[in-house]
């Protein structure tokens, strides 16, 4: 599975801007000079188009319009995958372990991405891409003491498709955090600000920097980035990680083999020397029982600052999730249960203990093997 995933590395990424589209080469041939260039006209995807783009054309069946909209929106999910797989080790061991257990089985509950709340590069950034794409704004998350808001957004009704593994599979949710920049010290926010203000334009095509996986800002000072990390590590962190995905989850619950349930998934990835986040404990657990979540610490990476000097960064991490059925729909045989008929949504408090995934706390924690 891992290889087909990152072979879209190799693929070339289309994003819309108003009436055209825009083209980027994602060669992985660090010598080929990739350009940004317009390829023609299309449709302007407003939320009145997404309707038809999502609809059946009476027979029961896709039209072109759905198939096409479909295809360049995995098409661009594989290559943020690509980007992450790339750079995390872990992630990437653990989906080929997982794949090797429970063949062509992996669905992603959600995939998350972090931004500064500040000059267009928040949440609205990544989402509209999504919005466009034809997924729908959910429930908002505060996380005071961390100075973060979330929404969540649900992917359009598709017709699932059997045999599809991780982005081939169904559509994830989608979770956009953002720092709440202005209630940051004022050293912070002149940093922060420093490099938000000079990538203005850039932002509009956050989910392109993630595709590529590149910065659409200057690389920081090492000075910067410490002082970031000492007030919220999720800043720091965000400045040299920029749009590239935070985490992606694996869907427990629509697994096949023994592995299905979280506290029989987390023991199998324990025992193959893969460390959990530990924060608040291993197994994340909502209040209502249903929602149950875990992930690993995530990986580092060097990084070189453009003061020249070059440290270890963290980097992202893989999670976990279980949904378990609501309570009305607790007679259903097992067979015949939906995703519909399980817990849907977040919950913040088990948000607020994943969060500590890239912190220095539970980086600090890890083993090597």
């Amino acid at each position: 599975m891992i290889s087909r995933l990152s072979s879209l590395s190799n693929t070339n990424i289309y994003l819309h801007n108003s009436s055209s589209f825009l083209k980027y080469n994602c060669s992985s041939n660090k010598s080929s000079s990739s350009k940004l260039f317009f390829v023609g006209k299309c449709r302007n995807f407003s939320m009145a188009s997404v309707s038809s783009l999502y609809s059946n054309n009476g027979n029961g069946t896709p039209d072109s319009d759905f198939k096409g909209g479909v295809s360049f929106l995995k098409n661009v999910l594989g290559s943020m995958e690509a980007v992450y797989l790339n750079r995390n080790p872990t992630a990437k061991a653990i989906l080929e372990l997982v794949d090797s257990t429970d063949k062509d089985h992996i669905c992603y509950d959600h995939i998350a991405f972090r931004t500064f709340g500040v000059s267009g590069h928040g949440i609205d950034s990544l989402a509209k891409f999504f919005l466009d794409m034809g997924y729908s704004q959910r429930d908002e998350l505060r996380f005071p003491a961390k100075k973060l808001k979330a929404f969540w957004f649900s992917p359009p009704s598709l017709p699932v498709l059997e045999g599809g593994s991780g982005i081939k599979g169904p559509l994830p949710r989608v979770f956009i955090s953002e720092l709440l920049v202005d209630q940051m010290s004022s050293e912070a926010q002149d940093i922060i600000k420093k490099y938000t203000n000079i990538s203005d334009r850039a932002c509009n095509h956050a989910a392109l920097a993630s595709a590529v996986g590149s910065l659409i800002w200057e690389k920081p000072l090492h000075s910067e980035f410490q002082r970031l990390a000492r007030e919220s590590e999720y800043a720091a962190w965000t400045l040299v990680n920029g749009y590239a995905l935070n985490h992606v989850t694996i869907s427990i619950h629509r697994l096949t083999s023994q592995i299905k349930n979280i506290e029989s998934f987390n023991r199998f990835v324990e025992k193959n020397n893969f460390k959990l986040n530990s924060e608040g404990g291993v197994l994340k657990v909502s209040p209502d029982g249903l929602l149950l979540q875990s992930s690993t610490v995530a990986d580092s990476f060097s990084f070189e600052f453009s003061d020249g000097i070059t440290d270890s960064v963290p980097c992202s991490y893989i999670e976990f999730a279980e949904r378990m059925v609501l309570p009305q729909y607790k007679d259903i045989p097992k067979e015949e249960v939906k995703e519909f008929h399980r817990r849907d949504g977040f919950e913040v408090g088990n948000a607020d203990k994943i969060f500590e995934s890239t912190s220095m706390d539970q980086l600090t924690r890890r083993t090597v093997y």
